[in-house]
């Protein structure tokens, strides 16, 4: 984007350079056989941008939602799935362990975590409880120097490798009565449950988390009891606009194999690329992209000015994602059978992009809150 400053043009090359050589090569197999590029994700570490928003005092970028995205749409475009456990060690754990939790927390967690030493992940959805994530179950109750938690959280990314979870969970009757725990692996009655086979993003482990009288110690508690709701609805924003930039990513994907297809396809004689219909799809597929790319940096800037709030966010992951998909069907079209084979990788980005439909608040919850908070001018 024209807008860029000199360190986001750098990082950029550096997270494209990366992915070209990290993640590309491999993002077909590890799709095939539902496996985690944990060699890529280490070196992820070595780069520097596990940290992305992290205060550079433990290791972190201390950037903001414009760099973390840039970083979501360079690997998105080689590899969604790894993209995603990229976007839930960074944004779900790292990011909320910055802004929430207390400095000798922060001292203790985030150093590894942004080394890529350890894997992090956050636990929110539950079994019953998706969209409406304010209603959790999972209970915590004070006992003494520690807390018991019971509950079971689903959908869990990174679940299996982690070794640090940020879980919500409920300490009071009260609908918002929610407070948040950072659980280490091997925590005594706290286990990893049965691995979820997915329709795509199969590069991207996801489980269960499951708490059977887990006993977690007070000084995990993350701020006050009672008081992350706050902290839930303000880590949704950048999120949703992140994960925006993984669908950004695997729509540039898609133009790009196209245009390398319409120039090497030959029928009835000739290049694809010279019949109009073929050049009406690219050009379309092409405008489209580089409107998600303006509106969806344009946010982005707007939130790292802090101008945040959950309507922008709520429409660049509404409307990235809806048209990453559609650019992703255009090109299976274009490619004709060698699209819906496994040959090409436009299927898989296909399978891969529909969890950005769902993940981080399904379309229909972004309807939802955009339609609520325009309609609130009615009331005035």
């Amino acid at each position: 984007m024209w807008f860029f400053t000199s360190e986001e043009k750098e990082l950029q090359s550096v997270c494209r350079d990366f992915a070209s050589k990290e993640l590309a090569p491999f993002a077909e197999k590890h799709d095939h056989d539902e496996s985690f590029n944990i060699n890529a994700f280490k070196k992820m570490g070595e780069l520097g941008v596990l940290g992305i928003t992290a205060d550079p005092k433990y290791g972190g970028a201390g950037l903001g939602a414009t760099a973390a995205t840039i970083v979501m749409e360079e690997f998105g475009k080689a590899c969604a799935g790894s993209t995603l456990s990229y976007l839930a060690h960074t944004i779900l754990c790292v990011n909320n362990i910055q802004n929430n939790a207390s400095e000798e927390q922060k001292a203790k967690y985030l150093p590894k975590l942004i080394t890529g030493e350890h894997i992090g992940c956050m636990g929110m959805s539950e079994p019953e409880f998706g969209s409406d994530a304010v209603g959790i179950q999972t209970k915590a109750k004070k006992d003494g120097d520690h807390y018991v938690i019971n509950g079971t959280k689903m959908w869990i990314t990174n679940a299996q490798y982690a070794d640090v979870a940020y879980v919500y969970t409920r300490t009071g009757e009260d609908r918002k009565n929610l407070s948040t725990f950072i659980i280490e692996k091997g925590t005594p009655g706290f286990h990893v449950g049965k691995p979820i086979h997915k329709m795509g993003m199969r590069s991207s482990p996801t489980g269960e988390l499951v708490f059977d009288k887990a006993k977690v110690p007070a000084t995990q508690l993350v701020g006050k009891e009672g008081d992350s709701i706050y902290h839930m609805m303000k880590n949704l924003d950048i999120e949703r606009i992140t994960i925006a930039g993984i669908s950004l990513g695997i729509a540039q994907a898609c133009v790009d194999q196209c245009v390398k297809y319409a120039q090497e396809r030959k029928q009835f004689g000739k290049q694809i690329g010279n019949f109009q219909l073929i050049q009406k799809m690219i050009a379309e597929m092409k405008a489209e992209t580089e409107m998600m790319r303006a509106f969806l940096y344009s946010v982005c800037k707007q939130y790292d000015a802090g101008e945040r709030g959950p309507v922008n966010a709520a429409m660049v992951k509404l409307q990235l994602p809806k048209m990453a998909t559609k650019i992703a069907l255009d090109a299976i079209q274009l490619h004709g059978g060698y699209g819906y084979s496994r040959e090409f990788p436009l299927e898989r980005m296909m399978r891969d992009n529909k969890l950005n439909e769902i993940g981080a608040g399904t379309n229909e919850v972004m309807i939802m809150i955009i339609a609520k908070n325009m309609l609130k001018e009615l009331d005035k």
